[in-house]
């Protein structure tokens, strides 16, 4: 993945990287739960609500998309590699980007049956900071909170 290109998420691109998403979140052995919302419903999110917020963005391999990446804040709210890109540094990169984009500090949520993600996130100086029981997630799922830097709930 030397020739990876990172830019804000256009409005063609929202079926796309919302396929991006869909992949990685069916992978073969993934550890996350199985999406509840339709691959449709998903690509009207991204559509309307991840393109206007303006902070989504995405990695391009060879014009092709291959991972996602949304902040909300100061929260690293999404960040999927396609299954065939994942272990390449393209996620890497995105968290850098993130770190940048946000240098007083990031918090995310993942799911405590992702265990690759919790490695993944500690690797890049995350650490959990607290595990609830899923009942405010939609999906309903254990999951874990991480911050980076100075977030405030470090």
């Amino acid at each position: 993945m030397d020739d990876v290109w990172i830019r804000p998420l256009e409005p063609y691109d929202t079926d796309e990287a919302a396929d991006v998403w869909w992949a990685a979140r069916h992978a073969e052995g993934a550890q996350l739960p199985p999406a509840i919302h339709s691959i449709q419903e998903v690509r009207t999110w991204f559509a309307e609500v991840l393109l206007p917020d303006a902070q989504t963005w995405v990695a391009l391999d060879d014009g092709r998309i291959v991972a996602v990446l949304t902040l909300d804040g100061d929260d690293l709210d999404q960040l999927y590699v396609v299954p065939d890109a994942a272990g390449q540094g393209v996620g890497s990169m995105l968290v850098d980007l993130a770190k940048d984009l946000r240098p007083g500090g990031l918090a995310l949520w993942t799911f405590q049956s992702n265990l690759r993600a919790q490695v993944f996130y500690a690797r890049h100086g995350f650490v959990e900071v607290r595990r609830t029981d899923g009942a405010a997630n939609e999906e309903k799922v254990p999951d874990v909170r991480m911050v980076w830097g100075a977030h405030p709930e470090r």
